[in-house]
């Protein structure tokens, strides 16, 4: 009981001494445990044995792309620090991801319900988001705080292993629990959402693409599990969300240099 109570009292301390950070665009305040540097060697890390065990892919012409909107997303981030990747693993899965530090990855199977350049910058600008955002080291904070893991930070900077991979996984949003780390986690998306919405529009991508491609990933998907068992908010929720805000971001996209739809996939 004695040490619950310690480990309960050195977390609380960590988090009340910890950096608060303020989201880029949103405005949030958030409290992280882990420096920027410590959360962009881990995605480095993350990035690079998640890569060892898919298999990219070599499409030139879809890479091409990848790499074109990925590049101006990027741009419209304006965080000259980050180490950006951009990479395409085959896959069926309808799913993307970024790391902390620039590492994205886009799986082939969720370029279908893209089907143009301001598809993949929806998506793009979603996850470029995620890294702007730093939701790698909320999520590493909030399961520390959740584990009450002393030992957690310690792995952080000492690199054990297997803790180190398990705060991975929990900065990409797995292994969460309803209650606790899913409402947390559909914040995240929520934000990241909006975010990405305003990088879109910047980089030239016409934003009104954004509700249009949650309608059709609804769609290809399927059936999806209730939204409060989910990590992310439903399709349709977050298209109309975005369709919502539309109106405050046609301004920037009105302004920039006009990419609209680009080419088609």
């Amino acid at each position: 009981m004695k040490t619950l109570l310690l480990k309960f009292l050195t977390v609380t301390l960590l988090l009340s001494t910890s950096g608060c950070v303020t989201t880029p665009i949103s405005g949030n305040r958030a409290f992280i445990v882990t420096s920027e540097a410590e959360e962009m060697q881990m995605g480095k890390q993350a990035y690079q044995e998640i890569l060892s065990k898919e298999k990219v892919s070599n499409n030139q012409r879809l890479n091409a792309i990848l790499q074109r909107v990925g590049k101006r997303i990027a741009a419209a981030a304006n965080q000259p620090n980050y180490q950006w990747e951009f990479k395409l693993i085959e896959s069926k899965q309808q799913n993307a991801f970024a790391l902390p530090g620039g590492k994205v990855a886009f799986y082939t199977g969720i370029l279908e319900p893209c089907q143009t350049e301001a598809g993949i910058a929806v998506v793009m600008g979603h996850e470029v988001a995620h890294a702007t955002a730093r939701h790698g080291g909320q999520r590493i904070t909030q399961a520390m705080g959740t584990q009450l893991g002393l030992a957690a930070l310690s792995s952080i900077i000492g690199g054990k292993d297997s803790t180190q991979k398990g705060l991975l996984m929990a900065a990409l949003g797995l292994g969460a629990q309803v209650g606790v780390a899913l409402p947390f986690s559909r914040s995240n998306e929520s934000e990241a959402d909006k975010i990405g919405l305003v990088y879109m529009a910047r980089a030239g991508y016409d934003p009104r693409e954004a509700p249009a491609f949650w309608g059709r990933f609804a769609k290809s998907t399927g059936g999806a599990p209730p939204e409060f068992l989910s990590t992310h908010p439903a399709s349709a929720r977050r298209a109309e969300n975005l369709r919502n805000q539309l109106s405050s971001v046609m301004p920037i996209y009105e302004s920039s240099q006009k990419f609209g739809q680009g080419e088609r996939l």
